[in-house]
């Protein structure tokens, strides 16, 4: 795909730029980051650092979960005025805990909402059921509307069947899936891809967060998930491709059965692998070692307790 081709994409996608910040001897340093063209942003980025509970990445760690900014105003982000000359509006952060222990913040950033069509949603226990804790939909109004008064039972619609599993689930054609509760307004407003994940808290506390993709800006055009628990793979730090789909390569789960042409890497080889070999995220901004035409990637580790259970993967 021709350089130009790629970068339109990119300046068509719901995320506009994803960092890592990894715990360094009491503060968050930057350890990876896909800014794009924001190159402005990008430079401030590199000479800041967080303590716990300061900036959006302190305050993900201190609270330990999820945290959506549906406005980066000078009273709550720290980079206010690079992320407003760079058209940011939006940031998430999620933190990766490994049991009690901290092992990173992935935050997000997405852009003007006026056409794109998507949503990142934030899902919490209460009760005997999940309900919305934050989100954000960017031109999805209907969708967001329909959201806040939505409740899941254990393995009732996305987040439920998240919920249940305690393990990541990738939903396509939502807008005519029965097991997608909102299909209906999925639909009318465009999104048409779901990926589910588990995201647990220091005192165990689960979140799930959904990814929910539009055609036009879409979130990602191939979405992966491995899965590494010892029960699957044996003792070996490796991880098997057990489900995913790719705007340009079709379905991604084994086409024969028994499974003979599964996908599987080992720790440290290819970009999943740098998340196996250590244990946090993994961001890749120049395409080097991604599949055909795409020139980011993030992987995103799951956590069982404090072992390392599933991987998540989303390609532009």
């Amino acid at each position: 795909m021709p350089a130009s081709d790629i970068i339109s994409e990119r300046a068509n996608s719901f995320i506009k730029a994803a960092e890592i910040w990894l715990p360094d001897d009491g503060v968050l340093t930057l350890a990876g980051a896909d800014h794009g063209s924001a190159h402005g942003f990008a430079e401030v980025t590199a000479r800041t650092v967080f303590a716990k509970a300061q900036g959006l990445p302190g305050n993900a760690w201190e609270q330990g979960s999820p945290i959506v900014l549906t406005d980066l105003n000078e009273a709550n982000f720290v980079r206010h005025d690079a992320a407003r000359e760079a058209g940011m509006t939006c940031a998430i952060a999620l933190p990766i805990f490994a049991g009690k222990g901290l092992k990173a913040v992935l935050v997000i950033f997405c852009g003007e909402a006026e056409t794109e069509v998507g949503a990142i949603e934030v899902w919490g226990e209460r009760g005997d059921r999940l309900r919305l804790q934050a989100g954000y939909y960017a031109s999805a109004t209907d969708f967001e509307k329909v959201s806040q008064d939505v409740a899941f039972a254990r393995g009732h619609g996305l987040p439920g069947g998240v919920w249940s599993t305690d393990m990541p689930v990738l939903m396509r054609e939502i807008g005519a899936s029965h097991g997608f509760v909102r299909s209906k307004v999925a639909k009318e407003v465009g999104l048409d891809t779901g990926l589910g994940i588990p995201m647990a808290g220091p005192g165990g506390e689960l979140s799930v967060i959904t990814l929910l993709s539009g055609g036009n800006t879409p979130l990602a055009q191939r979405f992966e998930i491995w899965d590494a628990r010892e029960e699957r793979v044996g003792p070996h730090r490796r991880a098997v491709r057990v489900d995913g789909i790719c705007e340009r390569e079709g379905p991604l789960w084994p086409k024969q059965n028994p499974p003979v042409d599964i996908a599987t890497t080992n720790a440290w080889q290819g970009p999943v692998g740098q998340v196996l070999g250590t244990g946090v995220p993994h961001i890749v901004n120049d395409g080097v070692g991604l599949p055909a035409g795409y020139r980011s990637m993030v992987a995103l580790p799951v956590y069982r307790a404090e072992t390392l259970a599933f991987i998540t993967a989303w390609y532009l």
